[in-house]
């Protein structure tokens, strides 16, 4: 498979994966206008899916470190989608909670294992990474218009359809994760020389980055109510 065509796809599949990272903000106005739910609650949700998925993603970064875990792609993008699904159609608010919870999860699942298959892909190009990066952000974009299509014709009842993007990724970056895999385990890795950890400036981007995406979720969440 040429290395245009994988990265492609693992774009696509990017973007598939991360509408669900912004569906959740495009749901809440349903969820305040359906369920009658304040907005405590309503941000309760988006805490849910945020907080779960940026205190997971490290582990599964660190699983990945050790092992090589391509199955992880499809299955997590999946399993954001099937979140969202049944997050929309549960009426108990703990269970709408835990499904969204899953969600993110799904999506914290997929990140480290997909920035890894791209950067094989990409055999060394930032041009090739940028296109996957983009496709993240395009899907993210994308997600009000996806939930709009959805939900806004038929209400919380049609979330079930918001797991088409999700099986549409999963069955395009199968034929890139099969190929991907079979050029990791035939080919020869390298050691990289280990650096010590520079904590200090961990610390000071990981708040500039807390303090912005503050700023962007709680936006994102509430500006349509």
């Amino acid at each position: 498979m040429r290395r245009r065509t994988s990265i492609a796809l693992l774009a696509v599949g990017h973007a598939c994966v991360d509408v669900y990272q912004g569906a959740v903000a495009a749901l809440v106005p349903f969820f305040v206008a359906e369920r009658d739910y304040t907005y405590a609650a309503a941000s309760a949700i988006v805490l849910a899916a945020s907080l779960v998925s940026s205190i997971v993603q490290p582990l599964f970064g660190a699983l990945t470190d050790r092992w090589s875990m391509p199955w992880l792609v499809p299955v997590s993008t999946v399993l954001g989608g099937l979140g969202v699904a049944l997050g929309g159609v549960s009426e108990n608010y703990v269970l709408t909670l835990i499904f969204i919870g899953v969600s993110g999860i799904g999506v914290a699942a997929y990140h480290p294992e997909g920035a890894r298959l791209a950067r094989t892909a990409s055999a060394g190009s930032h041009t090739a990474m940028a296109w996957f990066s983009t496709g993240g952000n395009v899907g993210f974009a994308l997600a009000p218009v996806v939930v709009g299509l959805s939900v806004g014709i038929g209400g919380l009842a049609l979330t079930p359809a918001l797991v088409l993007p999700a099986l549409v990724g999963a069955v395009l970056t199968l034929p890139v994760v099969r190929v991907l895999t079979r050029q990791v385990a035939t080919s020869r890795t390298t050691a990289t020389p280990v650096r010590p950890d520079d904590w200090s400036s961990f610390g000071r981007l990981s708040l500039a980055v807390a303090t912005r995406s503050i700023a962007f979720v709680g936006l994102g969440a509430f500006v349509s109510l």
